[in-house]
């Protein structure tokens, strides 16, 4: 009796270990495959399977074990198993009580079979063709529903040929046997419903970040594509420093769960721009707001040639000759139409935001800025308003100091939107991550001018991988496309001002992330020889 009682204590234990067991384990296939391994060494079981019910009704096969022949398909084996899934009704509607593992899951109830060979309640025809082929002989069942805690079937798990531990025998399976499966089937349909569980929030929380992510990218037809790639390069970058063997950062790695984190990060750094009006991220030119002004000073500048003909025009119309010929004649007008459309030039030259300007051209702007013309009112107005005139006098770039504070309130808002969000603890780190993405290592970024130690190996991450999508990008209205090797020389004078971090630098030059990238994101004609001498402050990884 003692000994029987301290069997029930073992089994007790063994039963309560694996259920911790099975809720540590995070992969679904490992989780299946561990559920049915563990109900066949509770009782002996030489074979088993584990079948899952999909939401058309079906039993899938998803693991088969057999000790004896050696069998094992499904689960982490990476065989496939080939049996067509069982139908749990017919196409009436009917219940399909022929298949055992079909009956257990109609009717939620334990089929315990001492030998298939003598049952009738059940179609085994299937059994016998496999021991035909085999030489096995299929005897005892034990056929479990898995029922979780909303009382829903959620699979089957089903045992074959429990065998005797002295004899080594094929037996019945006992009623303990049934007891403790029954147990470890409740635990395990619990435990992979909630893995379902957690898995579909997790999916639905992809879900949400990207389509937030594709709402931004959506908003403005010159950056569509930047919020789904920075993740892409973040993740490479993490990838390479948890290979990397060498160099200051040999000795730093990231969990899954941590490398996640950083991908959420990544996924939302720039979710503030949602509230950044379309004028300001997809300003190409220098007096683009609503649309680029330019056309409204082009129509100035006509007006003023036409009230120059007009005059001219007066003038003659006091005389007999022949107006063309007067007017082409005219040496006044001549200089004065040429002279205005020299002015329209250089300010369509100064709308573009290529060059910075030197103090010739500003003076330049200011000069043709005090000329004047009449509008339909009769007022005469400067021929640039002083905004447009500032507009055009930006040193680098398309955008005016208040559009910049406007362009870089977007990381505020960013931090301030996922501070808001009530993370688990596994993503506490990622407003953190995500906001530090357009600090330097010098202090001199923004929005906290936080410095090199200020900030996390993985904000880092984003910042360099926001940086080299931003230069390599072929969609931005304000530049071309960079070639490789150019957007690595830029990247390399970043590292050399302290403005990113070097060491990542270096891994991302010594782990070719820029070409793995590239080879997926650029276009041919971008991606061109790379001479490393010429990469400032590169240096090879030893």
């Amino acid at each position: 009796m003692e000994q029987s009682q301290q069997n029930i204590s073992n089994l007790l234990r063994e039963l309560n270990e694996i259920g911790i067991a099975l809720s540590a384990e995070k992969n679904h296939e490992r989780l299946l495959e561990l559920i049915l391994v563990k109900a066949m060494e509770l009782t002996h079981a030489d074979g088993g399977t584990l079948y899952t019910r999909t939401d058309d009704n079906q039993l899938k096969f998803e693991i088969l074990h057999n000790r004896s022949l050696g069998v094992h398909k499904g689960g982490t084996s990476g065989e496939e198993i080939s049996f067509y899934p069982i139908e749990l009704y017919d196409e009436a509607g009917n219940p399909n009580k022929n298949m055992v593992a079909a009956w257990a899951v109609i009717s939620g109830v334990t089929v315990n079979i001492p030998d298939a060979y003598t049952n009738e309640a059940f179609d085994f025809s299937g059994t016998r063709n496999f021991d035909k082929k085999t030489g096995y002989r299929s005897k005892s069942f034990l056929t479990v529903p898995m029922t979780n805690h909303e009382n829903e079937i959620i699979g089957v798990l089903q045992l074959i040929n429990a065998m005797d531990e002295d004899s080594k025998q094929v037996v019945e399976f006992s009623l303990l046997d049934q007891q403790l499966v029954e147990s470890l089937a409740s635990q395990a349909a619990v435990t992979v419903t909630n893995k379902n569980l957690i898995e579909a929030q997790r999916n639905l929380f992809d879900s949400f970040i990207e389509l937030i992510a594709n709402a931004i990218d959506e908003k403005s037809p010159y950056t569509a594509g930047h919020c789904r790639r920075v993740p892409v390069l973040t993740n490479m970058l993490a990838d390479a420093v948890n290979e990397i063997d060498l160099g200051p950062l040999k000795d730093f790695s990231m969990s899954e769960d941590e490398k996640y984190e950083l991908s959420v990060a990544a996924w939302l750094h720039d979710c503030g721009k949602i509230t950044t009006p379309e004028y300001v991220v997809d300003k190409g030119t220098k007096l683009e707001t609503i649309f680029d002004r330019i056309k409204l000073v082009d129509t100035r500048f006509e007006i003023l040639k036409r009230d120059a003909i007009i005059q001219v025009l007066k003038n003659k119309l006091k005389g007999s000759e022949d107006i063309e010929k007067a007017l082409s004649q005219d040496p006044e007008l001549t200089q004065t139409i040429k002279q205005l459309s020299a002015q329209r030039e250089d300010i369509r030259k100064y709308n573009i935001g290529g060059e910075s300007l030197q103090d010739q051209d500003l003076a330049r702007i200011e000069e043709i800025a005090e000329q004047t013309w009449t509008n339909a009112e009769g007022e005469t107005l400067n021929l640039l308003s002083d905004e447009e005139k500032n507009n055009l006098q930006i040193g680098r770039g398309t955008l005016s100091v208040r559009e910049r504070e406007i362009i870089n309130n977007h990381v505020t808002v960013t931090i301030k939107m996922l501070e808001s969000l009530p993370y688990p603890k596994h993503l506490k780190r990622v407003p953190e991550f995500a906001g530090g993405h357009h600090e330097k290592m010098d202090g001199t970024g923004y929005p906290n001018k936080l410095k090199g130690e200020d900030m996390s190996v993985q904000a880092r991450m984003v910042a360099i991988a926001d940086v080299f999508e931003a230069l390599t990008a072929s969609d931005r209205p304000y530049k071309k496309a960079m070639s490789l090797s150019q957007s690595l020389k830029i990247l390399g004078r970043m590292k050399v001002d302290n403005h990113v971090d070097a060491d990542l630098f270096d891994v991302f030059i010594h782990k070719k992330i820029y070409l793995q990238y590239a080879n997926e994101y650029l276009k041919a004609e971008q991606i061109d020889e790379i001479n490393f001498s010429e990469i400032p402050g590169y240096t090879a990884l030893s």
